[in-house]
């Protein structure tokens, strides 16, 4: 199940909300296990934590998937986007695995499970085999719903690159992303809080955070794949100039 070049997988990956009943065997989930302790953080400072939990250990409306994965995590700095980056590594994983994966904002671990971590909850992703195996995969780029390129970036000579970020899921395919810069240089921005009802803003929010992570770990995938070296920074006038509703939050320098 190794796979080191997810690109591809990114044009083809789908969420899956049906899924075959049946738990994966124990080979399986022990591999999927292992790739968790291999995921790389975003921030090597943030305290994060991934749990595999059976269905009949999540709080859920309806009967979804066999397994989940919950993450877990230190509520400091960057976090969310910390999560999003993390666990996108498992759904491309997953899906270039044959085993499909969903980002899930309602489920949460029951109360025994989430007593037995000292950090915040954050979110679960679904995973398993799709109950028809056509529902697992894309044909291609065509069938994702998204925004054009000209309207989440100003980078120009890059659309390989940006075009991976721009098939990023979101929560409710919002797309709360922009990005500036050039190749060598991406600046990545999410967007500002939407002008929601006050209870509703914070759990948007949060969700979008966790989505800009997964686009930038996307990005990151992609100028990989056409043999840069990447590193995370900050970049100060970057943060200075952010495009008008959207919030500076990191750069990825490309040699």
């Amino acid at each position: 199940m190794e796979i080191t070049d997810y690109y591809d997988v990114i044009f083809k990956r789908r969420s899956v909300k049906k899924y075959d009943q049946t738990p994966l065997d124990e080979k399986t989930l022990e591999e999927i296990s292992n790739q968790i302790k291999s995921l790389k953080p975003l921030y090597d400072n943030i305290k994060t934590e991934v749990k595999i939990i059976p269905l009949g250990q999540v709080e859920t409306k309806k009967k979804q998937s066999p397994h989940y994965m919950a993450v877990f995590s230190e509520p400091k700095g960057n976090y969310l986007v910390n999560t999003g980056y993390m666990l996108q590594q498992m759904d491309l994983f997953l899906s270039g695995n044959d085993i499909g994966s969903c980002w899930q904002g309602s489920p949460r671990p029951k109360e025994d499970i989430l007593k037995n971590s000292d950090m915040e909850f954050i979110i679960v992703m679904s995973f398993g085999k799709p109950k028809k195996s056509k529902e697992l995969h894309r044909e291609g780029a065509s069938e994702f719903k998204r925004k054009p390129l000209s309207e989440i970036s100003m980078v120009k000579g890059a659309d390989k690159i940006l075009e991976a970020a721009r098939l990023a899921p979101s929560a409710g395919n919002s797309q709360p992303w922009f990005f500036t810069g050039d190749e060598n240089m991406i600046h990545a921005y999410g967007s500002k809080p939407y002008a929601v009802k006050e209870h509703k803003a914070p759990k948007v929010q949060k969700y979008n955070t966790i989505s800009i992570g997964i686009a930038i770990y996307h990005l990151q995938v992609a100028l990989e794949h056409f043999g840069k070296k990447t590193e995370i920074v900050s970049d100060e006038n970057a943060k200075i100039n952010a495009p008008e509703n959207y919030e500076y939050v990191v750069s990825l320098k490309a040699e």
